[in-house]
């Protein structure tokens, strides 16, 4: 069974004035440009609870952390969208009890809502990655998947994560982008929707152009986005950023190569054109393409350094006495 997000009613597109607005307020950006994708971002990034998106996720964090001590008690998870990672991690059978924050209001309504859908009770507030409102030593394991790129202070953030684990427990960030894989993926997203959106400006193409108000719409949504992603690593550098926060254990993956190449023009594709001129067998040739890049990048793992893959996951663990223990979370 695919079970995807119904979120809050869908918010309309930013407007050229509010997106300059963000250019100079980023906590602005952020709210602004995630509450208007809470209604469509399970659909923008074929986001399901399935065994598609289960195995996604549960081999994410293997492959960064292991599968020893499933379930992990209680879990947090920080800027977490609709709930992707954690409602599939506890799908998986990697976690129990499930807290999830985020800055957008908007997204953590649709969280609630998919965890409803799927027969959860979770937990959910709207919060800041820097100023987490929980206590010291509340969780056994802080999760995130495509989030601290979008968070100012990174370092802060992991101050924060470390804070609120118990001693010996981990954090798990997944998904995030390295400095040369955005570089590529995002040049290759913009020939592709150049491409797109003019080769089907022919006539023999009109049927599969989406309305010009809905292109202008992910135009104004591009530039928006520019705005949130504020951020691209290095694996070594992001190792040492999370020792510096004072964690222990830390060790990072990198993944997604030739998927990179190959995934971003699809996913870019796929806003270009209406959406009803793709179906299930689409999305399974997207997915399957995927899954068989992916097997080719871990081979080629041996020889290509890994800061040319576009994903790095990064896990750690807090000590005894971790710095930033001892603050009241409300100050």
């Amino acid at each position: 069974m695919t079970t995807t997000s119904h979120g809050s009613a869908e918010k309309p597109a930013a407007t050229a004035e509010e997106v300059e607005a963000a250019w100079n307020d980023n906590k602005l950006a952020q709210v602004l440009y995630h509450d208007w994708e809470a209604s469509t971002y399970d659909e923008k990034w074929s986001i399901s609870y399935d065994e598609r998106c289960v195995s996604y996720a549960r081999d994410r964090f293997v492959a960064i952390a292991g599968s020893d001590g499933w379930p992990y008690g209680k879990s947090l998870e920080i800027g977490a969208g609709t709930g992707f990672f954690t409602l599939n991690l506890k799908l998986a059978g990697v976690l129990d009890e499930a807290h999830v924050t985020d800055l957008s209001p908007g997204m953590v309504e649709a969280a609630k809502k998919n965890a409803k859908t799927l027969g959860f009770a979770i937990e959910g507030r709207v919060a800041d990655a820097e100023k987490l409102p929980y206590d010291d030593d509340t969780f056994d394991l802080v999760i995130g998947h495509a989030v601290i790129h979008h968070i100012p202070d990174v370092e802060l953030a992991f101050r924060e994560m470390l804070r609120v684990l118990k001693p010996g427990g981990r954090f798990v960030i997944c998904g995030e982008p390295t400095r040369y894989g955005d570089f590529v993926a995002r040049r290759l997203s913009r020939f592709t929707w150049w491409a797109t959106t003019n080769l089907t400006k022919l006539p023999a193409l009109t049927e599969w152009r989406r309305p010009q108000s809905e292109l202008d719409e992910s135009s104004r949504a591009a530039a928006l986005e520019a705005v949130v992603d504020l951020h691209t690593f290095d694996p070594d550098t992001l190792a040492r950023m999370a020792g510096r926060a004072g964690a222990v254990d830390v060790r990072t993956v990198t993944e997604e190569l030739l998927a990179a190449w190959v995934g971003w023009p699809i996913r870019t594709f796929e806003a270009a054109v209406p959406e009803q001129k793709l179906g299930f067998g689409w999305r399974m040739f997207a997915y399957k393409s995927w899954l068989q890049l992916s097997k080719v990048d871990k081979l080629l793992s041996a020889v290509v350094p890994d800061e040319l893959y576009y994903n790095v996951s990064i896990t750690g663990v807090a000590r005894t006495g971790a710095a930033g223990r001892g603050r009241n979370p409300e100050q």
